[in-house]
């Protein structure tokens, strides 16, 4: 079957840790200035590292990605008709009782785990169902839970399904608001920066810090936008996915698995690599993940690796986990937009396993409409997605 043109990214709503809407997302990342603050949302005694990216008042995560979807869909134009026929693709952490919903009847003693007293939300699947029916989406329900490329994956199977003809419209959506369980979880396993800050490239990395995420996206195939006058706000031109296959924690120290996502993202679009002008890196902060990122950018771009500005805005707005590839790709398409490359945070001294030029300090200018942001994740999984200027 013949594929359709681009795939027209029409809508988007971000909410972080540096305020709510696109705006204040792209504000926040291209002042350079980390939101990082001592968690107040839950206890920390005891814990190691006692600071995340979080938002002061946040509603429940269903709200959250509901009223995301909502805004979106409205930037994107889309009526109660066009609503009616659009696909909900949802990226969030799995689990029973991780995701908070209002009219969820289930008492505590209908679910396995549950001691808290409190009342508990669906499973994915059902919170996908009672999403897509709060906002009026008749289309096709996914959930994707794989960890920190849930949503990248969700992005890019949104893109390959409209561009094959099988889908004209997908919300993607994803979400993680700062929650106890998985912060004790990467507080035991010391993945979290002890000082207090994400230096992601640089010598002297400590690791990660969480923070808040919750982001929506509709994407369309590029004739119905154009019949509809929708507004582009950039195209996917090439998506791509691999496995290391080599740690269940660890990726390959020669990113042989990122690269060969991002090698299969510009062969989709048809781009060779002197294209590509700014990379969104994955970059946690974390020793091993930058260092076999740094890697694979070398990897795909040779010589040209030294000179390609990347940043890593996890710097500033924390490690959103199953939403981190959706926050970003909102993240780089506003900064292709603005025509300004946000800054990487918590530099202190190069790094000889990280090559790269690193934007710091202060944004620049994008010099060419293409970039690349990149996901990675536990379990050797990869993604790239490429987005164009409109």
């Amino acid at each position: 079957m013949a594929e359709r043109g681009p795939v027209r990214i029409i809508g988007m709503h971000a909410v972080s840790a540096l305020g709510r809407g696109a705006d204040a997302l792209l504000s926040g990342v291209l002042t350079g200035a980390p939101a990082f603050r001592p968690v107040r949302r839950f206890d920390t005694t005891g814990r190691r590292v006692t600071v995340a990216a979080t938002l002061p008042e946040v509603g429940t995560l269903a709200d959250e990605l509901a009223d995301a979807i909502d805004r979106a869909g409205r930037a994107a134009g889309l009526d109660p008709t066009d609503r009616a026929g659009t696909a909900l693709f949802l990226a969030t952490h799995g689990g029973p009782h991780s995701l908070p919903v209002p009219e969820w009847p289930a008492e505590p003693s209908d679910v396995p785990g549950a001691a808290d007293g409190g009342r508990l939300g669906p499973p994915v699947p059902a919170l996908a169902g009672h999403l897509a029916d709060r906002c009026g989406l008749g289309g096709p329900t996914r959930v994707y839970t794989s960890a920190c490329v849930s949503a990248s994956t969700a992005v890019a199977d949104a893109a390959a399904l409209i561009r094959r003809g099988d889908l004209e419209r997908v919300v993607v959506a994803a979400g993680y608001l700062v929650e106890p369980d998985q912060y004790a979880l990467f507080d035991a396993g010391r993945a979290l920066a002890a000082d207090g800050a994400v230096r992601p490239f640089s010598a002297g990395r400590k690791g990660l810090l969480l923070g808040d995420g919750v982001a929506a996206v509709v994407l369309e195939s590029a004739d119905v936008a154009a019949r509809r006058g929708a507004p582009t706000l950039a195209t996917v031109a090439g998506w791509g996915r691999a496995g290391d296959a080599y740690h269940a924690c660890q990726p390959h120290p020669g990113g042989l698995g990122l690269a060969r996502a991002a090698e299969s993202a510009l062969r989709r679009a048809g781009l060779p690599p002197a294209e590509v002008g700014y990379v969104n890196a994955n970059a946690t902060g974390t020793p091993f993940s930058d260092a076999s990122e740094a890697a694979a950018l070398v990897r795909v771009f040779g010589d040209l690796a030294g000179r390609l500005p990347v940043s890593a805005t996890k710097s500033v707005h924390g490690h959103a986990l199953e939403a981190s590839g959706l926050l970003e790709l909102v993240v780089t398409v506003l900064a292709l937009g603005r025509g300004k490359l946000p800054p990487t945070a918590g530099w202190l001294a190069p790094d000889p396993d990280c090559p790269l030029d690193v934007i710091r300090d202060a944004p620049r200018p994008a010099p060419t409409p293409y970039a690349l942001t990149l996901n990675a994740a536990f379990g050797g999984a990869n993604t790239a997605l490429l987005v164009g200027a409109p």
